[in-house]
């Protein structure tokens, strides 16, 4: 089951189809990873909701685009919580000259391989990562969003 609140009005009146791309790429996701049928929470807010869960649960005081929380196992099948901040998804889509809709795209897969047991700490680890986030989105008709270092995710740099 996928579960999808949108919080803020911001993500359908910027993006009419918001539900229907956050559906389909969690599905897609989901079945990239043989998960179909696993439970994920989505939440599309604003940026001082996610500055908020950022601060309580990572100790970090600032808005980011996307948090995962994974929970833990379960007989539901329910993986965790993923929630969005249209600001700073927005702003990002314009900085990088990428439609709204792919960046929403791209992070809802994203969210999801987070709460699969994906991780990016390190170049190995995010090198998997980007690699199933372009296949699946790939699949949805989404241009590779790490062209030109676009959507690094705080990945970290090798020392040099």
């Amino acid at each position: 089951m996928i579960d999808i609140e949108v919080e803020d009005p911001a993500w359908p009146q910027a993006l009419a189809e918001t539900v229907a791309l956050v559906l389909a790429t969690a599905e897609a996701t989901l079945a990239s990873e043989g998960a179909v049928g696993e439970g994920v929470s989505f939440l599309l807010t604003n940026d001082k909701a996610v500055r908020d869960l950022n601060r309580r649960f990572r100790g970090q005081d600032k808005p980011t685009n996307v948090l995962s929380f994974p929970a833990p196992q379960n007989p539901e099948r329910f993986l965790g919580d993923v929630a969005l901040a249209y600001g700073v998804c927005a702003r990002e889509a314009a900085e990088q000259g990428k439609p709204l809709k792919n960046h929403l795209q791209h992070l809802v897969a994203h969210g999801v391989f987070h709460l699969l047991g994906y991780d990016h700490e390190t170049d190995a680890q995010a090198d998997e990562m980007e690699g199933l986030e372009r296949a699946v989105l790939a699949e949805l008709g989404v241009p590779d969003p790490y062209a030109a270092g676009e959507g690094d995710h705080d990945r970290p740099r090798s020392p040099g």
